[in-house]
């Protein structure tokens, strides 16, 4: 059985806009995923430390993985892109996050479903309610449109190409 998924994708080295979309190509053609619904691409300051601006994004995916097998793949695509965990909030050639499982509250040592911070994140909340504002988050009980309206948009802008 199928499961929507949100993702998130973030890159701020190299060339990040092709980055983006190279991952979300190859997202789709994984057995037991398929790109749905993909946001804009979206210029952000960093938070951290002194760094380039990212680009972000967010999509849907419909899967049959399940959330440990999601969260093997996405982090085997960093890898596949040179992502080096070094320093908290550092600079990444890619970033992918597993924001939401369909409704699944999952909290393991490896993996926190929905993601632990993404109520937190314009970056993440501003492409996420282009997508999928009505998506209910399972632990506020709060639609992704309701938790952006609870944080400052500002930074967070289209990337007009």
């Amino acid at each position: 059985m199928e499961t929507a998924c949100a993702i998130a994708l973030g890159s701020n080295l190299g060339d990040s806009e092709q980055t983006i979309e190279t991952t979300l190509a190859r997202l789709d053609q994984i057995d037991g995923m398929r790109v749905g619904a993909r946001s804009r691409l979206y210029k952000t300051a960093p938070v951290g430390p002194p760094q380039p601006d990212y680009i972000n994004a967010c999509a849907i995916v419909q899967t049959t993985l399940s959330p440990a097998q999601m969260l093997q793949v996405l982090l085997a695509i960093e890898a596949s892109f040179g992502r080096i965990r070094r320093e908290r909030w550092g600079p990444r050639t890619l970033d992918l996050d597993l924001l939401l499982y369909g409704d699944r509250v999952i909290d393991t040592p490896t993996l926190t479903l929905p993601h632990p911070r993404m109520h937190e994140r314009a970056f993440v909340l501003v492409p996420l309610a282009e997508i999928a504002p009505d998506w209910q988050h399972p632990v506020s009980q709060r639609t992704v449109a309701e938790l952006l309206r609870q944080v400052d948009p500002s930074g967070v802008y289209p990337l007009v190409a």
